[in-house]
Parts: C-alpha cells; structure tokens; sequence
C-alpha cells in the first residue's frame, strides 16, 4: 500500500501542476480562507504552500485561515504552525469582522456546514453563514474595490445542491438552469441559503465591481474529509475501517458523479483567477455517474484490494424518518462552461479516487471518530 507521504505529496504535486499558471498570477499577494481547517481547506491551504515552498520568497502567497475551530484545530493545520507564509486565526464567520481587518487581494469563503445530517442539525448557523458571513465579506470587498485597492478576486461556496431534484432532460446540468428546489423541506436551510449567496454576490458584481464568482461543488470526496462527516463515501469508509458491512441506507438507486478533492481544488482557484465577475461554475467530473448501490460495490472491491476487508452491501431502513426527503435522484454536472471559460479538465476518476481516499482514511483511522 503506497505511504501516506507519497499519496500526499501526489496529489499536491497534481494541484500545484494543474495551477501553474493561477498560481503564477497570484504571487506575492494576501489570500483569506474562511473555513480553511475544513475538509475543502485540507488541500486548498496544502497546495498553495506547496507551491510557495519552490516559490522565489519574494513570490511567495500568504495564506490567512479564519475558521472557528469548533472541533479544534486539525493536526495537519497544527503542523503547519508557525511558517512565515501562514497565519492561524480563530474567527467565526458569522460575527462582524475584526477591526481592523487585514488587507487581501484574493478570498476564498468556505467556511460554513456542508454534511446534510449537520446541516438539519444547526439550520440557523448554516444559514448564517452562508448569508451573514457572505454579505460581512462582500462588503470588506466592495470597500477595497470603491478605495481603489489592490483587490483581484473573491469565490462563494455555493453548492450543486441549488439545483435540487433537475428533470431528466437537465441532465447533464448546466449553470444557467434555475434548479427544482424546496424552500421549506429539511435541507432549505442549506439550498436555499446557498441560492440567496448567488443572489448576494451578483448584486456585489453588478452594483459595486466585486470580482466575485460562485463555484458549485458536485460531491468532492477524498484525503481531509473526516470519517465523522455523515457522507456517503466517509459513512462507507467507516464500516470498512472497522470491518463492519457498508450499510446502505436507502434502495441505492439515486445517482451521483463524485469529484476526487485534487480535481476539485484545480477548479476552485482556476474560478478564483479566471473567472468572470458575478459568473457561476460548476466544479465536479461528468464520469461516469453511478448509482448509491455501485458506489458501495465499488468500495467494497478496493477494500477488499488493498486490506482485505470481507465485508459486503446491506440494506438497512434509517432511523431519521426525513433522511431521504428531497434527496436529488440524480446529479451530474455539465462542465462545459467550466472547460472553456476556465480552462478545468479533472482527470481523478472515482475508481482511482476511492483507493487513494481509503488508503488515506487507513491512516487516519485511528485520529478519527470510529
């Protein structure tokens, strides 16, 4: 099985190569990451400072974290500590900012709950986050933009969940369908915050010349994403990591792409640099879409691969009577906006994404909540 080591320092070889122009283009600047110690930071603050490592130091991005760390700080984050490149900030989004506030040319907002069984627990703080933190955000940009600084480029964590249950017809997905969503069923608070974002940062666009964009995650997975999350790739894992059978908690027919987190990270910052002012991209892979029950299968055999695990699929009907309710039948993103607008091309596809995942979560087994 390949050492941990080496599968990190793949990926961040991957993210760092697939950058080189983005990053090149960011040199020397001050980028914000809210939410940074989370599973989306794990490679987004990694591979900035992989980069600044071959990186002439006049070149080289500081990276500033602001995240609450409501479940501490993460080992990897801790690790990092004390580089001149970084800088470790305990701050809760949905407060009003520090004052004074440090001067940025690039943010990056991801801080907020993305887990859906987290979410439906804390409706409020998902909300505020999404819509508070947002808008605090914003108007910091619009400041620097109307005093004539050096402001270059701010992305939204928006969410494939916007588009809720599409129609048949709608997929493959694109950007400018407007989405089948409630707004009053168990996971409003997450879409429908997510949905007035957008609203927010194309106002800021249009109105004030905010560089703003707006990236659309379809199920990013793999290294940084906790065993605990409560999603269908670490909720498999888990059950593998302590020999148990996966449990499926559905019928298994819904169908997803799933995003390897390397892959996700290009586009992330490709939508940063190149993106256009007030524009949404989708940010995932459009192969192959696989339904719940293949998935599981899937990892099953690559477990069964690389530990030996013996386990199989088990149906099992959840305890949580809306566990399912708007839950999307279907979700595949188009990406041709994606590829011609930014140049994004994912290559990680989920066979070889879930072996790296696993081999990641063998690891880390014993840091997680088993």
């Amino acid at each position: 099985m390949e050492p941990l080591a080496d599968l990190l320092k793949r990926d961040l070889d991957y993210v760092t190569a697939g950058l080189r122009d983005e990053l090149a283009t960011m040199a020397g600047s001050r980028l914000l990451i809210t939410g940074g110690a989370g599973f989306l930071g794990y490679y987004m603050v990694r591979g900035v400072l992989h980069w600044n490592d071959r990186a002439p130091a006049s070149d080289r991005i500081h990276v500033t974290v602001f995240d609450n760390y409501v479940r501490g700080i993460p080992a990897w984050l801790e690790a990092l500590r004390g580089r001149d490149d970084l800088t470790l900030t305990r701050f809760d989004v949905r407060q009003p900012l520090p004052d004074p506030m440090p001067e940025f040319e690039y943010i990056v907002h991801a801080a907020g709950i993305a887990s859906p069984i987290y979410y439906r627990l804390h409706p409020l703080e998902t909300m505020d986050a999404n819509i508070d933190g947002l808008r605090n955000l914003l108007e910091y940009a619009r400041a620097r933009v109307e005093k004539k600084r050096d402001f270059r480029g701010f992305i939204f964590y928006s969410s494939s969940e916007i588009y809720g249950d599409p129609a048949p017809e709608e997929i493959p997905t694109r950007e400018d369908y407007r989405g089948n969503v409630s707004c009053t069923g168990p996971r409003a608070c997450y879409d429908e915050s997510k949905r007035y974002g957008e609203t927010l940062c194309v106002v800021f666009a249009r109105h004030y010349g905010v560089p703003v964009k707006m990236v659309r995650p379809f199920n990013n997975y793999g290294p940084g994403l906790k065993i605990s999350d409560r999603r269908v790739i670490p909720d498999f894992a888990r059950d593998v990591m302590n020999g148990r059978d996966i449990v499926m908690l559905s019928d298994g027919k819904p169908k997803r792409t799933f995003c390897y987190v390397a892959d996700a990270v290009v586009g992330y910052y490709k939508a940063l640099v190149r993106g256009g002012m007030g524009e949404a991209y989708n940010v995932g892979v459009d192969r192959p879409e696989i339904s719940m029950n293949e998935l599981a299968e899937k990892v099953v055999a690559t477990a069964r691969d690389l530990f030996g695990y013996a386990g199989r699929v088990v149906m099992q009907a959840p305890k949580e009577s809306d566990y399912l309710i708007d839950n999307p039948n279907r979700r595949c993103p188009d990406l041709t906006k994606s590829r011609t607008q930014l140049g994004y091309d994912p290559t990680i596809l989920v066979d070889e994404g879930l072996r790296r995942s696993l081999v990641w979560y063998h690891y880390h087994r014993e840091a997680e909540d088993a």
